[in-house]
């Protein structure tokens, strides 16, 4: 039986609308036309087959879901030499389930998808030293100003350490590039500023993080402030969906395993943002996290046990882990 998803501390949005979420899951053991199978059977629905490896299964009761294999092939004009790729590369490949954002209601029918895909085979990180898959939860700001964007990348940049100590980070996800933690630099610019205006945070995220690949991937958001500007700091290769979520892609899949669920990574988001609203908490969390660092740091450890410390005093974790 799938648990309910909590709310997040803020609910809605500006405009009192419910917040939403999108979500992508990587993970193998199954082909593409198994995996929508599976959907219309769990959600309802009708799939479609729109390439040789890529479905769509529309009116699901979470809306329509895309299913391919997780590739850049799959762009590529169709041809023989496309379908062999495409057929010699899935062993490796993820299937992926990109969702349309989701309420609360919807990421608990999307778990329930998750636990028949898990019955029926499905294979997650640690089920082969190549399987690099991972969670991608992309929730809604709450409003486009400090305590919306500001906030929230502010308490998880404090928390990255903890969180990499409290869930270890599958060995095949930590050799790949989307797994670095954020440059210690920036997380002592955005101490000395504080919670500040976006753009003063784009600036300096900009600055120190010019890329996609970390946990918390800030740039949708500020490409949807200032698209131009994205584009002029990443340059040519640079590719980025402007929409107002954040970009949470820090977990691993772990979809075979019976102890793991998308309330388990939904958790650990929703402990971002109840971090960031504890306004008390995140400054004596930024003013220690100054006096612990200098402008080169080793070890994260210390750093992770002081601030599990700090959130189990405050009653937002319990021994030190998100369960």
């Amino acid at each position: 039986m799938t648990q309910a998803f909590p709310p997040l501390p803020r609910a809605t949005d500006s405009e009192g609308n419910a917040r939403l979420t999108g979500v992508e899951i990587e993970f193998s053991g199954l082909d593409a036309d198994r995996v929508a199978e599976i959907a219309c059977q769990t959600l309802g629905g009708r799939a479609k087959q729109v390439d040789s490896h890529a479905w769509t299964v529309a009116e699901t009761e979470i809306g329509t879901l895309d299913i391919y294999l997780d590739t850049a092939l799959r762009h590529a004009e169709n041809s023989a030499l496309k379908r062999i790729g495409l057929d010699i590369g899935k062993e490796v490949i993820p299937v992926e389930i990109v969702t349309k954002p989701l309420d609360l209601d919807g990421l608990a029918a999307l778990d329930r998808l998750r636990a028949a895909l898990r019955d029926a085979g499905a294979a997650g990180t640690r089920a082969g030293l190549a399987y690099g898959f991972g969670v991608h939860l992309n929730p809604g700001i709450a409003s486009a100003d400090a305590s919306g964007i500001t906030a929230p990348l502010l308490a998880y940049a404090l928390i990255e350490s903890w969180m990499r100590e409290a869930h270890p980070i599958d060995f095949s996800r930590r050799i790949l590039p989307f797994t670095d933690p954020y440059p210690t630099r920036l997380v002592e610019a955005l101490c000395h500023a504080g919670i500040v205006d976006p753009g003063a945070m784009a600036e300096i995220y900009l600055t120190h993080a010019p890329s996609r690949n970390y946990g918390l991937d800030m740039l949708p958001i500020l490409a949807w402030m200032d698209e131009d500007l994205v584009r002029r700091m990443l340059g040519a290769g640079g590719s980025v969906s402007a929409r107002p979520a954040f970009h949470f892609r820090l977990p691993d899949c772990r979809i075979d395993e019976a102890d793991w669920s998308l309330h388990h990574e939904w958790l650990r988001w929703r402990l971002v943002e109840q971090l960031a609203e504890d306004r008390d908490l995140l400054g004596r969390m930024m003013a220690e996290w100054q006096e612990m660092h200098g402008s080169v740091v080793l070890r994260r450890a210390p750093w992770a046990e002081r601030c599990g410390a700090l959130m189990e005093d405050a009653g937002l974790i319990e021994e030190r882990s998100v369960t």
